[in-house]
């Protein structure tokens, strides 16, 4: 059989000589990273000190930067923020057994937000696998079993040859949508084993595109064409299809009103005559939306943070676009189409006709003026003090104030957090995140430290419940080491104006986070809600780590 073309990957000079000749001295390692660097890698995260056996010298001899956490849950969340921020793969290497379970509950984050994490874990020799308990440091019975239900694809490897395939093959696998965490895992002695095998040159792990089926988008443009009231739900797999634009444009030619879960934040326009903001929460919003006749949802499974704890009840015909098959149909009956946002999108934008509706951005208008006003519209100054808004709108305002828009923030679960889904203005796709998947404390300042490796040359906010801060405190002497544009506000758990008594608990009997800052060197000061836009614009503006913490006025 005879081909015209061959797209197959050949060697030049230099390659095919190391092929024929390895270099000695190579082990297992040392495929792990020149498949890393042959699939584009170039930052992988992991603990201080301690990369998985057979990886430190490897990596050294790589061009891989190395970026060290105190911990293997950080270095995860830190992996996370950096596949959310580049929609590239991130890598995060793991020891065998306490280490891999240490990092579960980022790798549920990352699963939740569809992050591409590509984990690189350790497991004991390859004989003490197979069910038998030999006793090894570290030994789980079935370390796999831990992960399976939380990450895309576990992917495993027994013997150095495999290693290159199935990392290339996680590689796709992570960024085929739905983007989202996948598992490698290597035995230790596989990792540390000298090998004979030649350097890793030729890899291909292009992600599989995945398009709507074409019957399914005539109907549904059909069904919006002529709908009398359609409306628009848009969710996060909107800002990781990078398909803002044509979201716009559709809403546009169909004059549909568009309201986005928390974790489509930037997915629309904030002050588009059509926007209906950030939603749930508003119950003239909801109603606007259970009454349309046709309602597109957009990248989102109207999960239980989506849909008002599983309370939505549209009464119209549903249209669901997701790329995560189980999520289809999961909570409504809908017409479900298997589909990335940006291709199902487009699609629609060929195949429906414009429709006209002068009194949309009216119903819109009217939706948003009879809810509570969001924080981030409201006034400073005199109005402010009379009661409208309260004290955490009046934080949020300053936080919004002080924050440029290209600049991401992390958000730790807090009242202000809770506030800032519905009410913070996220004037750019794909810079306001939170810990929606697991939920757990510790999130928001290794996050920030992998968003400002992703781009070192933007500031990076990172919000915290001061009760919550000693979780993750040691990694400001990762954002220290590193120089790294990080700014930590620190919010009473109670928000300002509490009463200095948490819990039973008096102020007295907190640490001192500001002082703990500067005897790590990391510039901080103690704000109050009326000085907070000031000093947060200062911090963000200043090189390396900084630290603010909200008290009351």
């Amino acid at each position: 059989m005879s081909h015209d073309h061959d797209d197959r990957p050949g060697l030049n000079a230099a390659q095919a000589e190391a092929a024929l000749n390895p270099p000695p001295g190579r082990v297992g390692g040392d495929l792990v990273t020149e498949t890393l660097q042959g699939l584009g890698a170039a930052t992988v995260f992991g603990v201080s000190g301690r990369p998985a056996p057979g990886l430190s010298a490897a990596l050294r001899r790589s061009a891989l930067s190395y970026v060290e956490l105190g911990a293997e849950n950080n270095a995860a969340f830190a992996a996370d923020a950096y596949g959310r921020i580049t929609g590239e793969v991130a890598v995060l290497l793991l020891t065998a057994g306490p280490g891999a379970l240490a990092a579960l509950p980022a790798l549920q984050e990352a699963a939740a937000a569809s992050a591409p994490v590509l984990a690189v874990c350790a497991q004991v020799p390859a004989a003490g696998l197979g069910g038998r308990r030999h006793g090894h440091p570290r030994e789980l019975r079935d370390q796999q079993a831990s992960f399976r239900e939380v990450v895309k694809s576990v992917h495993p490897v027994r013997t150095a040859s495999q290693i290159p395939s199935a990392i290339a093959a996680a590689w796709e696998s992570a960024l085929t949508a739905p983007h989202g965490p996948v598992w490698v895992e290597i035995p230790e002695d596989v990792l540390r084993a000298e090998t004979l095998l030649p350097p890793v040159s030729a890899l291909d792990a292009t992600p599989r595109e995945l398009y709507p089926r074409p019957e399914l988008t005539l109907v549904a443009a059909d069904l919006l064409a002529r709908a009398a009231r359609p409306a628009i739900i848009a969710g996060g797999g909107v800002v990781r299809a990078d398909a803002t634009g044509k979201l716009r444009a559709l809403a546009e030619r169909i004059a549909a009103p568009v309201a986005t879960t928390y974790g489509g934040k930037g997915a629309f326009p904030w002050k588009h005559p059509l926007s209906l903001r950030s939603w749930p929460g508003d119950p003239r919003v909801t109603e606007l939306l259970e009454a349309a006749d046709v309602l597109l949802v957009v990248g989102s499974g109207l999960g239980a943070l989506s849909s008002g704890g599983h309370t939505f009840a549209p009464r119209g015909r549903i249209v669901q676009i997701e790329a995560d098959a189980g999520k289809l149909e999961a909570n409504h009956p809908a017409l479900g189409i298997h589909s990335d946002a940006r291709e199902a999108l487009d699609a629609l934008l060929d195949a429906v006709d414009p429709r006209e509706d002068p009194a949309a951005a009216d119903r819109v208008r009217t939706a948003l003026e009879t809810g509570p006003a969001p924080a981030a519209d409201q006034e400073q100054g005199p109005a402010a003090e009379q009661g409208r808004p309260g004290p955490d709108a009046r934080v949020l305002a300053a936080v919004r104030a002080a924050l440029p828009d290209t600049a991401p923030s992390f958000w730790d679960l807090t009242p202000l957090t809770i506030l800032a889904w519905s009410a913070f203005d996220a004037r750019r796709p794909n810079t306001t995140h939170s810990a929606q998947g697991a939920g757990g404390p510790g999130y928001a300042l290794p996050s920030a430290t992998g968003a400002a490796f992703a781009d070192p040359t933007t500031p990076v906010l990172a919000v915290t419940g001061e009760d919550d801060a000693p979780h993750t405190a040691a990694e400001l002497t990762t954002a220290r080491r590193y120089g790294l544009p990080v700014t930590w506000l620190l919010v009473d758990g109670d928000g300002p104006g509490a009463s200095g008594v948490q819990d039973g608990r008096p102020d007295a009997l907190r640490p001192d986070l500001v002082a703990l800052a500067e005897s790590l060197g990391v510039p901080a000061l103690r704000s109050t809600p009326a000085s907070l836009a000031t000093d947060l614009k200062t911090a963000l503006r200043a090189p390396g780590p900084s630290v603010i913490v909200l008290r009351a006025g």
